[in-house]
């Protein structure tokens, strides 16, 4: 008897239908695309065209030790590669060590700047084909529903609450692939940006290590 209560109190969730999970779904594929852009435009101004052609410029001007040159190089670009580069420069006078300890809270300072907005992608990307699921699994107990209240009505009435049951799987569906596919896109930027910028670190770090052994060579 207590069993029947609760599948009767249970099956009560579903006179709500499904139509509530396609906005649902509608939502968060706005909240989606939103992470999307923002992110595209974030990654684009924050970029570095010609990471290799800047390592070697900005190595070319350390090893002819014209710092403020190499300063000024970095102050033209906001990438994270160059911000790294000038906050390192600027604490060059502080030895190599301050450099290496500056740069390296730097870069997890600016791990999260990239980071944000990727866990609601990845959370839509895993998740919003289970909600599409649930709201076709709701459609389907409708669709049997009515036809208990309407035998006459046979094969029709299951098979056209089962169609319409099926568009939420297929709407989460929609909402979990470019998610996925803009998630993955985007961390894979995140690796290569923080690469570079631990590359840029110990080109920079290299440069005053050396001169670091030079002066302490020159002082014995």
């Amino acid at each position: 008897m207590e069993s029947s209560a609760l599948v009767q109190n249970l099956l009560s969730i579903t006179a709500f239908g499904s139509e509530w999970v396609l906005w649902l779904l509608i939502a968060l594929s706005i909240a989606s695309i939103a992470v999307m852009i923002d992110r595209a435009i974030y990654f684009y101004r924050t970029g570095l065209k010609d990471f290799t052609g800047f390592c070697n410029m900005l190595l070319s001007l350390l090893d002819a030790q014209k710092i403020d040159e190499a300063m000024t190089l970095c102050g033209q670009s906001k990438s994270l590669e160059s911000r790294i580069a000038l906050t390192a420069l600027k604490h060059g006078a502080k030895g190599a060590e301050s450099i290496e300890h500056v740069t390296t809270g730097y870069i997890m300072r600016e791990k999260q700047a990239l980071d944000r907005g990727l866990v609601i992608l990845g959370t839509l990307g895993n998740n919003t084909p289970f909600i599409g699921l649930f709201g076709t699994v709701i459609g389907i107990i409708q669709a049997f529903h009515a036809l208990s209240l309407n035998p006459a009505g046979g094969s029709a009435v299951v098979m056209t609450g089962i169609s319409e049951a099926l568009v939420a799987t297929a709407v989460g569906l929609m909402v979990a692939i470019p998610a996925v596919i803009a998630f993955n896109a985007f961390q894979r930027l995140v690796k290569t940006r923080l690469a570079n910028a631990e590359t840029i670190q110990q080109l920079v770090l290299s440069h005053y290590v050396r001169s670091d052994v030079k002066n302490s060579r020159q002082a014995s």
